[in-house]
């Protein structure tokens, strides 16, 4: 009896001794508690003061985590060795995670500030109705140049004038298949979701051609070496060539006529989520019109915020090379999910044109 009864005692220290370290771990703000929740983002691409406000307002901390690829992101979500409450994926891996199953529906009636979304950036073909994420940042793929640098007068209002042979050594690329080979499309007038061998090798002959005018593909380097003025023109996204022209001001970008890419990081809650009562609570919070206005304008991309841009600088929200007027985005292209087989095709292409570089 005396054995069952210190059998007894010891169980119920033992509960008491779980309970209080589960109790203690929620209090602390642990991953998995209510009371926090873990951000999976692209790197400086949010205003930090925001996460201390969101803190501030709701009691719910935040843990902030970056990756630097779609890819690298996708696979860590894949994995499920780390628990994810909100990532912010581009919208060919939304459609791709979709696919796997891999995130939560977005409940709407706990978004009230989606209604300051503009209806344009709302219900694409990567994500019909917005079931699953909800847009964070958009923008282009373009030219940025320094006209001070260019022996002759450009302003790349065609994709042919990169092929100028005045460029000689002249050109940055980003080191991107999809980005390269769809500028290649493009400026022959064809579809950057291209599924066709013949037009990819006829993009690559004449990306080739173009060997003799780029000085590098590189990855993020390309903005210091751009505002350092080591080159006069790269292939570029909007946000970055942004952040090139807010330290070197003889820059400008410019969106060629033959149409490019429109591109979008939306945010989504992947089925790792502990927290999803306070993923949608991020959400809403980042959609207030005054907190959208107040991130855009420090990380230096495109809101999708109507409202936002009222009340932003007007020399921010009036730029047509960052928010370009209907006539340009009616010939912008959204990337489509090219599956891997095809991705596979553009990347072997991409590499044949990077080896014609000497």
């Amino acid at each position: 009896m005396k054995s069952l009864i210190n059998i007894s005692i010891a169980i119920l220290i033992v509960c008491a001794g779980l309970y209080f370290v589960a109790d203690h771990l929620e209090a602390s703000g642990s991953k998995g508690s209510k009371d926090t929740i873990t951000i999976y983002n692209w790197g400086d691409y949010i205003d930090p003061d925001l996460l201390k406000r969101f803190t501030k307002e709701t009691g719910i901390k935040v843990i902030y985590e970056t990756f630097d690829s779609n890819e690298a992101m996708l696979t860590k979500i894949e994995q499920g060795g780390t628990t994810y409450d909100i990532a912010v994926p581009s919208e060919y891996t939304i459609e791709m995670m979709i696919e796997k199953d891999l995130l939560y529906p977005i409940d709407h009636s706990k978004i009230p500030n989606l209604k300051y979304i503009d209806p344009y950036y709302l219900d694409l073909p990567f994500d019909p109705g917005n079931q699953y994420s909800i847009p964070y940042f958009w923008g282009t793929v373009g030219i940025v140049y320094n006209p001070n640098l260019l022996s002759k007068p450009l302003n790349f209002e065609s994709w042919n004038d990169l092929w100028d042979p005045s460029l000689k050594n002249k050109v940055f690329l980003v080191d991107s298949a999809r980005e390269v080979m769809g500028m290649g499309l493009n400026s022959m007038g064809e579809s950057l979701n291209a599924k066709d061998e013949k037009l990819l090798q006829k993009a690559t002959d004449k990306l080739i051609k173009l060997s003799p005018n780029i000085k590098g593909v590189i990855g993020d380097e390309i903005t210091p070496m751009m505002e350092n003025n080591e080159a006069a023109v790269a292939l570029t996204w909007s946000g970055t060539a942004a952040d090139m022209m807010a330290e070197n001001e003889e820059l400008d970008y410019a969106v060629p006529k033959e149409g490019s890419n429109l591109w979008f990081d939306n945010f989504v809650i992947p089925k790792t989520a502990k927290n999803i009562e306070g993923a949608h609570k991020f959400i809403n919070f980042m959609l207030d019109p005054e907190v959208a206005a107040q991130n855009a304008e420090y990380v230096g991309y495109s809101t999708p915020n109507k409202e936002a841009l009222e009340i932003m600088d007007p020399e921010i929200a009036n730029d047509e090379r960052f928010y370009p007027p209907e006539e340009v985005k009616n010939r912008l292209e959204v990337y489509e999910n090219l599956g891997l087989e095809w991705l596979g095709k553009y990347n072997e292409y991409f590499l044949q044109f990077k080896m014609s570089i000497k």
